[in-house]
């Protein structure tokens, strides 16, 4: 016969089920709307980078690089320059009007976003891991290794990169030849060398930070109790708890090096001028930025929300992934 327990406080209490870390992380990030609503617009963005351009073209049938003038007219007959030589706005057949040269804007909008995205996230994954890199080695390291690689991203940190970005891309990227000797060619290669380069010693400090807390947890004394090799503890051991501030803070990377990107090209010294990037879209609206609205809404607008919503999704991250984070 079973007995009843008086006091109900006494009766037996359902188990409460254990929740995984991704189901911890996506109980908290689900909350936050905005980043929810910037991680969408990411996932279109990134939609637009990779297929925005040919979906463009295909719609209206106006191509990237010709111009729509006199002698060649887009698909509604007209050519999209006045009598006095200035480009003609928004209408049904250019969405977003005609860039300075007759061309297309819409279409050349979608192209820049592909290639502002693309020099943002290759020179944001090259400075990460060569952040990484040398983060975890100074920090888990110490001694004089430690000295050497922070003195070293120190320098980094105090050089004005901006004027060191403008003189380099300016030496090798506007002329044919290139520089040292035809060594390095003008492109979009020197633009993401340039950005990686100024960008890795962030990372690397910040690596170092999380790498002086993590060596000194439990787990991996226990290993190297274990005679684990330094290698194995550090990609085994420190690197998986590092993978959530790496996340976060590349997030809030991108955006810093899609608007360093379009910085260079608003000074003409970004991506040749052949190739369509929001920077330098605005570059080429200064000379009509006073008759042509369109040239300097359009692409900044893509530019703003690009920022926004890589900014508003690494917000959300940091949230979701520190559980000390009171929201």
């Amino acid at each position: 016969m079973t007995a009843i327990p008086l006091n109900p406080s006494e009766a037996v209490k359902p188990a409460v089920a254990a929740k995984t870390p991704g189901q911890l992380f996506w109980a908290r990030f689900k909350d936050d709307k905005g980043a929810l609503f910037a991680a969408v617009v990411v996932v279109l963005l990134i939609f637009i980078a990779v297929a925005g351009g040919p979906i463009s073209q295909s719609i209206t049938h106006h191509s990237n690089t010709t111009a729509y003038t006199e002698q060649t007219t887009g698909i509604c007959g007209t050519p999209m320059e006045d009598s006095f030589g200035l480009p003609k706005g928004p209408n049904g057949c250019f969405w977003f009007g005609a860039d300075g040269a007759g061309r297309d804007l819409f279409v050349r909008t979608m192209y820049g976003v592909r290639t502002s995205l693309i020099v943002g996230v290759i020179a944001s994954a090259i400075a990460v891991i060569v952040g990484l890199l040398v983060g975890m080695t100074a920090g888990f390291f110490g001694g004089w290794v430690d000295t050497l690689l922070s003195r070293i991203a120190d320098v980094m940190l105090a050089i004005p990169y901006l004027l060191i970005a403008i003189g380099i891309t300016a030496a090798c990227n506007t002329t044919v030849q290139g520089c040292l000797g035809g060594l390095i060619k003008p492109g979009i290669g020197i633009v993401i060398g340039v950005i990686a380069f100024f960008s890795w010693s962030y990372i690397a400090r910040i690596v170092r930070g999380f790498t002086l807390s993590v060596k000194e947890r439990d787990f991996v004394e226990a290993a190297r109790s274990l005679g684990a090799s330094n290698a194995r503890i550090i990609f085994r051991e420190v690197l998986p708890n590092l993978i959530g501030p790496i996340i976060v803070y590349t997030t809030l990377l991108i955006p810093a090096n899609i608007l360093f990107e379009a910085g260079l090209s608003f000074l003409g010294l970004g991506v040749p001028p052949d190739t369509a990037s929001l920077g330098g879209l605005l570059n080429e609206a200064t000379q009509y930025y006073d008759v042509t609205w369109w040239l300097t809404f359009f692409p900044g607008l893509f530019l703003i929300l690009i920022t926004l919503a890589f900014n508003l999704l690494g917000d959300g991250l940091r949230d979701a992934l520190d559980v000390r984070t009171d929201r």
